[in-house]
């Protein structure tokens, strides 16, 4: 079986469409499909990371912004040059929609969206949103065709197998905060990492180890680095290895969206700043469930706000194993699958 994702990754998208499709390529390479990726190149693109994991990548490359119509027809091409058939192509951007799923659905059996928006119609036969939401049935409704199968809610979430790994050793949080962590993403395109930063400066009488992650996709990062070194923190850089330093930290900052279920999986409490306008249903969401804190929108969060919530976590102890067991409860009964179900649902076509 052939598949083939279209997904991009830059400095303004961030790295999240890409890391969830490499965990569900990573899935169907092992049940002996052969994956390839179509991507755009330009500032922050994931292409040689991508191969690097060992999927061959089609770079679409031109100047500026296309329209659908236009990104349909290079994927086409790309098609029609290199592979004699196609039986699913997965599409994980918030820039295509039914307009871009219906012109190259003539070249492939089937269609897969990726999507956690549920704003604009698409032309497909499976949709997968990984996200919870409290009304999840309801989200679709008129947005995809009849027959659709839609695969909605955390049992679906795309795990890379570190994760799955960190599970075996993770258990409900004490409360108790000596290790923090840090990350607000791959790019972090509001550098929401050194505001945190400057708030540890201030909060620097605390006996607390931190931990700082950020991507190659961060603009910032030599900055950050630098605020490391000068503050004693752990540095890391697109790292491999996310679901050890969750599995070990007593509470996090971070963004929302993927690494929010992320922490969430593994019982990690955190407050969450929203970056992106997708994250914000799904973060108020979690935070009414009660398995996050929301610290609101990027714009109106300031370091002050972190040195504010760091205090916070220190002195709810109660709080955060409420938290720690709220999220394992949400998220947390996720097993590692023989067959993932996202997987199974592409087998059986």
């Amino acid at each position: 079986m052939n598949i083939l994702f279209r997904v991009d990754s830059s400095f303004a998208i961030g790295t999240g469409h890409v890391m969830r499709c490499l965990a569900l390529a990573r899935m169907l390479k092992e049940v002996g499909c052969a994956v390839y990726f179509a991507m755009r190149v330009g500032p922050g693109d994931l292409c040689d990371e991508v191969e690097s994991r060992g999927f061959p990548v089609f770079r679409l490359v031109y100047d500026g912004p296309v329209s659908q119509e236009v990104d349909a027809q290079w994927t086409i091409d790309v098609v029609r040059r290199f592979l004699p058939s196609v039986d699913w192509f997965i599409v994980d951007h918030y820039e295509l929609d039914r307009r871009w799923e219906e012109k190259v659905k003539a070249y492939v059996s089937h269609v897969m969206v990726i999507d956690d928006l549920a704003n604009r119609p698409h032309e497909c036969d499976v949709l997968l949103d990984q996200n919870y939401y409290q009304h999840a049935q309801q989200r679709y409704n008129g947005l995809v065709p009849l027959g659709c199968r839609l695969l909605l809610g955390p049992q679906y979430m795309l795990l890379r197998p570190e994760f799955y790994e960190a599970k075996k050793f993770v258990s409900l949080r004490s409360g108790q905060v000596q290790r923090v962590l840090l990350f607000f993403g791959g790019s972090d395109p509001t550098n929401e990492t050194e505001k945190a930063l400057h708030a540890f400066k201030e909060l620097d009488v605390l006996d607390v180890e931190v931990d700082v992650v950020v991507g190659k996709a961060n603009l910032n990062r030599f900055r950050v680095e630098q605020f490391c070194r000068e503050m004693g923190f752990r540095y890391h850089c697109q790292i491999d290895y996310l679901a050890k330093l969750m599995a070990k930290a007593d509470f996090s900052l971070g963004a929302g969206g993927a690494s929010m279920w992320e922490r969430c999986f593994l019982g990690l409490p955190s407050a969450v700043t929203i970056v992106a306008e997708n994250q914000r249903r799904s973060t108020e969401d979690a935070a009414a469930y009660g398995a996050v804190w929301n610290i609101g929108w990027h714009a109106d969060v300031k370091s002050a706000d972190y040195a504010d919530i760091v205090y916070r976590a220190i002195a709810s102890r109660e709080q955060l194993k409420h938290m720690s067991r709220k999220a394992l409860e949400l998220v947390g009964s996720t097993k590692e699958y023989i067959v993932h179900p996202v997987v199974e649902a592409l087998l059986e076509g």
